[in-house]
């Protein structure tokens, strides 16, 4: 919101008409909503202009090293303490946290879902999360979880926060709008938002949106940064400037609210008489933001081979092994491929990773038919994966002349962890019971010849 609004709802409407941005991957920022309320020379003067109350939010320990020190200055209306009173308990049943063992009949195997239902009653944010799988525990701060969502209606009164990790939001149909403390931010189908541990937000649809639906990855971890390029150099993969950071906005309502607060996979309500998202100026670097993944400037194999899909990894979260992350966010985006004498699409392969996979739009080249945008897969570590047959058979007989991959955007979260399957998931009725069949027409072509059999 710019200004001070006449009443609380014409806060809201302002403020939900601001979504402007600041370039860049991991800036230390400075925004304000009104002039003069952000301190210049200074965090935490004796007064705050407009008699705000200076915070600190941070996001690492005060004595990490400069590189990985994450903190920003909130000047807002009121404290945090006075956005909580006294808890309750919550309640979210389809929201799963690690370590979550369910008690389901599914057993190993490799597994595929159509899309979930989009929801027939009035659903806000919140309510329409399922989570998919989980891996690691959150208790000790290490790995992530898969959750859909599917929701109808605005979080109108209701606010949340996260303690138990980051948000990744990655929409698969129709637009949202999620209105934290730090600013207003507006993502549609291939784009994507960040919204840090801890932070508060609610989340509602864009205007002429009925429905929205989509993946979210909540990383227990470290936090999400950037991958080495390394001999890539400086440029190509995610370029730090196209990631956009929310410009301050507040909303200054005084009416009953509800806040929801999720901590070690177990959540907790207060009631307070107004908008915790009340920041009318902030500078720092820990802040949420978006990103427009048709900016990725894929790179690949120019003469033959195919490379690792880790070459399309967009942001990952380290673990303490160099190397080994403790999830990934790849992505598989429109792209050339021009390798000569190649089997093109990824090749068969096991992986010591655990890979859960979306579609948002299109299709993805390794499935022939099966995989269909707002559907999921899962290939759990070690577990046997690639080309269905068809698509196996295609691409071995295809000519090989250069060919783009367009009208596609498939997405991976790829963990250390084996990633534990939740009854929701287990028990969705959306589940392909039948997707390992889609290996069973691979033929033998062995006949001790050079050529083999074709």
């Amino acid at each position: 919101m710019l200004g001070k609004p006449d009443t609380a709802t014409a806060g809201t409407a302002e403020a939900s008409r601001v979504a402007k941005y600041m370039p860049g991957f991991g800036n230390d920022f400075e925004t304000e909503s009104l002039p003069g309320a952000l301190p210049q020379g200074r965090n935490s003067p004796q007064r705050c202009a407009y008699g705000l109350y200076a915070e600190q939010l941070s996001g690492s320990p005060f004595t990490a090293p400069r590189g990985t020190n994450e903190r920003s200055w909130l000047y807002r209306i009121r404290p945090s303490v006075k956005h909580t009173g006294r808890f309750s308990a919550g309640s979210f049943p389809y929201w799963k946290t690690a370590p979550c063992l369910d008690d389901h009949s599914l057993p190993l195997g490799q597994l595929r879902w159509n899309p979930i239902p989009l929801p027939e009653e009035g659903t806000a944010f919140l309510a329409g999360i399922r989570t998919m799988t989980t891996a690691g525990d959150a208790l000790s701060q290490v790995g992530m979880a898969a959750h859909v969502y599917a929701f109808n209606a605005d979080m109108e009164d209701d606010y949340f926060f996260d303690a138990d990790g980051e948000l990744l939001f990655v929409p698969e149909t129709g637009g949202i709008r999620i209105f934290t403390e730090m600013g207003v931010i507006e993502i549609g189908p291939s784009e994507i938002a960040l919204i840090p541990r801890g932070m508060i937000f609610k989340v509602s649809l864009l205007p002429g949106v009925e429905t929205a639906r989509g993946y979210i990855c909540e990383n227990y971890g470290a936090k999400f940064t950037l991958p080495d390029r390394g001999p890539i150099g400086a440029n190509c993969l995610a370029n730090p400037r196209d990631f956009k950071t929310p410009v301050a906005a507040y909303e200054d309502k005084e009416a009953p609210c509800r806040l929801h607060v999720k901590w070690c996979g177990k959540f907790h309500l207060t009631e307070i008489s107004h908008s915790p998202l009340d920041v009318v100026a902030w500078h720092g670097n820990y802040a949420p933001y978006k990103y427009d993944l048709r900016t990725f400037s894929p790179v690949g194999a120019i003469l033959f081979d195919h490379p690792d899909p880790s070459i399309f990894t967009v942001m990952t979260a380290p673990s303490g092994e160099e190397g080994t992350a403790n999830v990934d966010f790849v992505i598989f985006p429109p792209r050339w491929q021009v390798a000569e004498n190649t089997f093109r699409p990824p090749w068969y392969h096991r992986n010591i990773m655990s890979e859960f996979m979306g579609l948002i739009y299109g299709r993805y080249d390794a499935k022939e038919e099966g995989f269909i945008p707002g559907g999921m897969s899962l290939h759990n570590m070690m577990l046997p994966h690639g080309p269905d047959a068809s698509a196996f058979l295609k691409a071995s007989t295809a000519e090989l002349a250069p060919q783009k991959l367009d009208n596609t955007m498939a997405f991976m979260f790829e963990t250390r962890f084996p990633q534990q399957v939740t009854k929701f998931a287990a028990e969705l009725e959306t589940l392909q019971h039948d997707y390992v069949e889609c290996w069973e027409d691979i033929e033998r072509r062995f006949d001790g010849t050079p050529e083999g059999r074709w």
